[in-house]
């Protein structure tokens, strides 16, 4: 087995429904300021549809990339408030939100491995070749999101190593490469010990990257 080699952290900031256009270039702007002249890892921010168009303006000409919260299967056609992929693209997005994660249900049950499993399979674990060499999967427990509650260090990389041997069965070496985020209450105080852990490349983060006070130090925890 080769060694992992995944590339620089990568940190994405889930805005979620948070954010009018005006705000949402405000926040960009003074995010750009902090980080530049380099973030030390790979940014993402992710505000809602509505305000790409202005965040991306803010980003124009940094290393910061733009992502979309979500995106529908199909192209295009009669499918009301959906967005799909060559919309986001065309709007200047180069990722995209798409998590694994279980409920708090099936955690108790000891069910985690075969959920997360079977969610790889039906999702990125069927795409091959130069589409899969693009993927970043994000490990988001549905117990952790928006309830302060964070999976454990060890918690996550467990999880994290089930994805993993999971990507080397569907995509052989190329497994070695991949980066797989945790995400689930990420916060300045949690950020240093989560990436302590080898397995984790990277954190998406929620309610922490509304703020610059929050965000710039877990995207300074990533780079160390």
């Amino acid at each position: 087995m080769s060694a992992r080699a995944p590339g620089p952290r990568l940190v994405a900031g889930n805005w979620k429904l948070h954010k009018g256009n005006d705000e949402a270039a405000t926040l960009a702007r003074d995010l750009v300021a902090g980080l530049l002249p380099t973030p030390g890892c790979d940014v993402v921010l992710c505000p809602p549809f509505t305000a790409l168009s202005e965040v991306r303006y803010a980003l124009a000409g940094t290393p910061i990339h733009l992502g979309g919260q979500d995106l529908f299967s199909e192209d295009e056609g009669a499918f009301t408030g959906e967005v799909s992929g060559p919309m986001l693209v065309s709007a200047g997005c180069t990722h995209v939100i798409v998590c694994l994660g279980e409920t708090l249900d099936e955690r108790e049950a000891g069910r985690t491995a075969e959920v997360v499993t079977r969610q790889f399979d039906r999702g990125p674990g069927g795409i091959a070749g130069e589409g899969a060499a693009r993927i970043v999967l994000a490990y988001e427990p549905v117990w952790a999101i928006g309830t302060g509650r964070t999976a454990t260090p060890a918690q996550a990389a467990e999880v994290h190593g089930v994805l993993r041997a999971r990507a080397r069965a569907a995509w052989g070496s190329g497994a070695d490469r991949l980066r797989i985020l945790y995400g689930g209450s990420v916060k300045p105080d949690n950020a240093a010990a989560l990436f302590a852990e080898p397995e984790l490349d990277g954190a998406l983060v929620g309610g922490a990257s509304l703020t610059p006070a929050q965000f710039l130090p877990i995207v300074g925890a990533a780079a160390r």
